[in-house]
């Protein structure tokens, strides 16, 4: 799947990389993400691309997709953006989120592009696009994110 935004963004130290392009894989664990289907597509500092393939348990009755897996690929999608630019282990939480649905999805898959608009000391702002496997974009989203500060040294 084709990138929108990815060359506005500096690659990773390799390190970074190699600690981040895991997300979403926790040993021994499943997690939420996991659950729904995310899966890390590309990464640069203060952006990421996720992919959501389509299956039949995302879908609502009438046959779409369910606009909480789309929003939980929105929300998903802009952590490794938020989490690569600091060299030590911050924890993270979602304040605020919101989602513009533009259209349906009916068994496609999507791609997320999420990247950092701007941080602050405390707050960091991020923004979403998310697109079908055939490029028709089906919802944007709006985040902030406040984030710790990293654990005191012992």
């Amino acid at each position: 799947m084709t990138s929108w935004r990815a060359d506005q963004f500096d690659l990773l130290p390799q390190s970074v990389q190699e600690l981040w392009s895991h997300y979403g894989t926790w040993p021994n664990k499943t997690y939420f993400p996991n659950v729904v289907g995310i899966k890390v597509e590309e990464l640069r500092r203060d952006y990421a691309r996720m992919s959501l393939p389509w299956r039949e348990e995302l879908n609502q009755p009438q046959g779409l997709m369910h606009a909480g897996a789309i929003a939980t690929l929105i929300d998903t999608v802009v952590v490794p953006a938020i989490g690569t630019a600091y060299d030590d282990p911050r924890s993270f939480s979602t304040i605020e989120m919101s989602v513009r649905y533009l259209d349906t999805v009916r068994q496609e898959d999507l791609v997320a592009e999420g990247w950092v608009t701007k941080r602050g000391r405390k707050v960091v702002f991020c923004e979403v696009e998310v697109r079908t496997a055939t490029a028709v974009k089906v919802a944007t989203g709006h985040l902030l994110y406040i984030v710790a500060d990293p654990p005191a040294a012992s």
